[in-house]
């Protein structure tokens, strides 16, 4: 009887070891997922790569891709790689944001999944050199209550302040001990200013070809308490960004 179990455990481990790897399913963690595939002249030479935009999920029930990268084919034998950082909803745009002749490889996620939050990665190829284009890098901008259900708002130091009507927040802002209800300012508190969560591609013109308008958020008492955002146009010139213009639009106006 002894020999008998010996026997069925010899064959029990034999045929563990012969299943062949291969037949092993793969860690959701893991698996390679080919999100997008486009085909894009990236380098200037007048011939389309192949771009695999490629990641790996963090597991089999998450939409957050914890490894994202390019996999680019020229027609030839050349081949690049761009690691990118991970997150939500990752794509790809073809841009020349640094007017060199040539589309640039523009990368864009999301942080979360309320799209609230975007990461971005832009990279260059022409003739067949890969680089990054540093993105626009947010200013400090500073703004405070005010009496009266307003708010100050600096944009640029060397210029005035923009003031802003907030009688909409009013009764969030009484309710919270900012004001009274004839609009007296019962303490000082600072608005909150998010840096840069969204950049957009924009046309300017034929001659200057594409900017970048970028968007930030104002705050009042608290992130939930959205007075409005900041829009700037930036330009890239001579390896570095330059803001062409900004205006604060309030979250009381139109879109």
């Amino acid at each position: 009887m002894k020999g008998f179990f010996q026997l069925l455990i010899l064959l029990t481990l034999t045929l563990t070891f012969a299943i062949p790897l291969s037949a092993a399913s793969e860690p959701d963690n893991q698996k390679t997922i080919e999100i997008a595939t486009y085909h894009e002249d990236v380098t200037g030479d007048g011939q389309k790569e192949e771009i695999k935009l490629k990641g790996i999920r963090f597991g089999q029930d998450s939409n957050y891709f914890h490894n994202v990268w390019a996999d680019i084919k020229g027609p030839q034998t050349k081949q690049w790689k761009i690691v990118y950082e991970g997150g939500y909803n990752p794509s790809l745009q073809f841009k020349d944001l640094n007017h060199d002749g040539v589309n640039d490889v523009l990368y864009q996620n999301t942080e979360n999944e309320t799209k609230a939050l975007h990461h971005y990665q832009f990279n260059t190829l022409k003739d067949e050199k890969l680089e990054k284009i540093e993105v626009p890098e947010s200013y400090t901008i500073t703004g405070e209550f005010k009496q009266n259900f307003k708010a100050s708002l600096l944009l640029d130091p060397s210029k005035d302040p923009i003031i802003i009507d907030i009688k909409d927040h009013a009764a969030t802002h009484i309710q919270q001990g900012i004001y009274d209800k004839s609009g007296k300012l019962l303490r000082q508190k600072q608005l909150t200013v998010d840096p840069i969560t969204y950049f957009e591609p924009t046309f300017i013109s034929k001659s200057k070809g594409f900017g970048l308008k970028s968007y930030q958020q104002v705050n009042g008492y608290n992130h939930q308490d959205k007075l409005g955002s900041i829009r700037a146009l930036w330009y890239y010139e001579d390896g570095k960004w330059i803001k062409l213009k900004q205006e604060f639009k309030s979250s009381s106006e139109p879109k």
